[in-house]
């Protein structure tokens, strides 16, 4: 080797490889024997700590995820309730006559819901009828269920069950009932079985490497369990943990976790020590307990070879390396540092950050690599930046030719569209919209009347007023158009100004007769800017009116067909002159 090749080797910017085989061998090797015994003592804490927060993890969730399971099973009693109520059925689900037609009621909510074994709705004497594959009349216990309900119904309370053992499996269920009720008078029970089979599957899947997750009630009665042979839903789950006997002194409706540690129990045929967790369900009075034997969490943890690699580490221990891994790792730290402050940067949207170049070759390699891979990103952003321009640009002149195509099939609503959408953009303008929302509006005032594609040109184009029946025809062109739209994902959120910009305040509108607060606001500032436009331009039946007296009209139906919001919005528009009239199509 010449003087040279020598001096290339001592100045060249040294590998990286070299220098962390260095701070491996000596920093990494650091004497543990002045830690070993207290790892010894603090591993079986922290093991105990780590299976205490997995446990806390997995019951909080599904204790989360069961009182989610209850609250949307209640919110869908109470609109089933809802519909026996709109189509007249709530106090006569117990008259011969219609049981027909609650009977088709009662299938298509339990064909939609695969949780609901079965369904009934009785009147005051108790008599009624039901659906479902399931014979409730049949159990006994689920019978007995039913009748509690009852009683519990006429009290007008809403009624959940104990658990409940279905069939030669022992399905878990239970039972929810709320009361019917006319004018705050009872009339009857809407009550279904419902299965736990999704509990079920959740406790199976989270019962992994010697854990066990299952769900009590606090007089620590199982409601379900991964092994329904020999834990049945209702048998008592005391003497297999003993923190089932910490629940069942909880009282009810209280929400808490909590963690029992070290207990004796029996684990796969012998006693073991174990640690277990707890989450209640307020609502349920259930609780989420979850439970694993130490033994188990140290295997599966490997705590025994942590130990083992361990001592020999303490065998090849020196107090050099503590220093030279220190010169290492100054070495190292100080570029890295410097792309890291560089990444940061670009991270917060600094494209035009740029890292020294500098240290190992490896990482000097890297920052000239960062530096090549910011540059391009910077450029990649302006392009997205344009072609998301360009995309949005052409999706709403898409959206204003279909617009306007829809209105040229109407020789009376030429510009219909364009105009209500600029009314009511104005409309939310003066409401003070966000952004966002007013380009949703926008959109959706754009396409309201796109259902009258769907529409006979007989009865759209007729000069002249409607019959009852074309009129039935014209009003189908709400739910036309927002079936048209909806498999357009991008449209999702402008559905409901092209769908319900035909309902009315009091419940008096179509298609779904929606009142108040129930219509979305995109659809109550449509209805407006689609009512002042047709009442200013010349119509077949009627002629444009002047814009002050289609405003006192418009002012005369605040309340009851139209948000008195709104239609205060519009006035202070008008007021302001930010709202002028035209014949012709306007581009928003």
């Amino acid at each position: 080797m010449d003087l040279e090749q020598l001096k290339s080797l001592i100045f060249s910017r040294p590998r990286i490889l070299w220098i962390v085989l260095g701070a491996m061998l000596l920093v990494s090797v650091l004497p543990l024997a002045l830690y070993h015994r207290q790892v010894l003592q603090l591993s079986q804490a922290k093991l105990t700590d780590t299976e205490s927060v997995q446990q806390t993890e997995v019951t909080r969730s599904l204790a989360e995820e069961i009182q989610l399971f209850d609250t949307n099973l209640y919110q869908q009693l109470v609109s089933e309730r809802q519909i026996l109520a709109l189509t007249g059925l709530i106090n006569k689900v117990d008259d011969t006559e219609r049981a027909s037609q609650v009977t088709r009621v009662l299938e298509n909510f339990v064909a939609s819901n695969p949780n609901i074994l079965y369904l009934t709705a009785v009147g005051k004497n108790a008599k009624g009828t039901g659906a479902g594959n399931f014979q409730a009349n049949q159990d006994p216990f689920v019978s007995k269920a039913l009748q509690r309900a009852f009683t519990t119904c006429l009290q007008s309370l809403v009624f959940r069950s104990d658990p409940l053992a279905i069939g030669a499996e022992n399905q878990p269920a239970f039972v929810m009932a709320v009361p019917l009720e006319v004018d705050d008078q009872f009339s009857g029970m809407l009550a279904a079985v419902v299965s736990l089979d999704g509990v079920m599957r959740r406790l199976k899947e989270t019962s992994v490497r010697g854990r066990v997750v299952f769900v009590v009630d606090l007089r620590g009665h199982i409601v379900a369990h991964p092994d329904t042979r020999q834990f049945v839903p209702g048998a008592d789950a005391r003497p297999s943990s003993a923190v089932v006997s910490q629940v069942m002194g909880l009282p009810k409706g209280l929400r808490t976790t909590e963690t029992l540690r070290r207990f004796a129990a029996q684990d796969s045929g012998r006693q073991a020590e174990m640690i277990g967790t707890y989450s209640t369900i307020p609502d349920l009075n259930w609780a989420v307990v979850a439970q694993r034997s130490l033994d188990n969490a140290r295997e599966d943890a490997g705590v025994k070879e942590l130990n083992a690699q361990a001592l020999r580490f303490v065998l090849v221990v020196t107090f050099a390396a503590l220093i030279l891994g220190y010169l290492f790792a100054v070495g190292i730290s100080t570029p890295i540092r410097a792309l890291a402050a560089s990444t940061r940067a670009i991270s917060r949207g600094e494209f035009h950050q740029r890292t020294p170049v500098q240290g190992a070759a490896e990482i000097s390699e890297l920052a000239e690599t960062f530096n090549s891979m910011a540059g391009n990103i910077e450029e990649f952003i302006e392009q997205l930046k344009q072609a998301a321009a360009e995309n949005r640009d052409l999706f709403l002149g898409s959206i204003r030719m279909l617009a306007a195509a829809i209105d040229e099939k109407d020789p009376y609503t030429h510009g219909h569209s364009g105009r209500v959408a600029k009314y009511s953009m104005l409309v939310g303008q003066q409401l003070g919209l966000p952004a966002a929302e007013l380009d949703k509006l926008r959109i959706s005032a754009l396409l309201h009347d796109v259902g009258k594609i769907g529409v006979d040109d007989r009865v759209l184009k007729k000069p002249g007023m409607l019959t009852p029946e074309e009129f039935d025809l014209m009003k189908q062109h709400p739910s036309k158009g927002a079936n048209i739209m909806r498999p357009v994902a991008q449209l999702k959120e402008m559905l409901p100004g092209i769908e319900l910009h035909h309902e009315h305040m009091d419940g008096g509108g179509y298609p779904q007769g929606l009142c108040g607060d129930e219509i979305p606001m995109m659809a109550r500032i449509i209805a407006v800017a689609d009512t002042l436009d047709a009442m200013t331009t010349n119509r077949p039946y009627q002629s444009a009116m002047d814009l002050e007296f289609a405003m006192d009209r418009i002012r005369t139906l605040a309340g009851t067909k139209f948000d008195p919001a709104v239609v205060d919005a519009l006035d202070r528009a008008i007021r302001a002159g930010k709202l002028q009239l035209s014949a012709t199509l306007v581009e928003v």
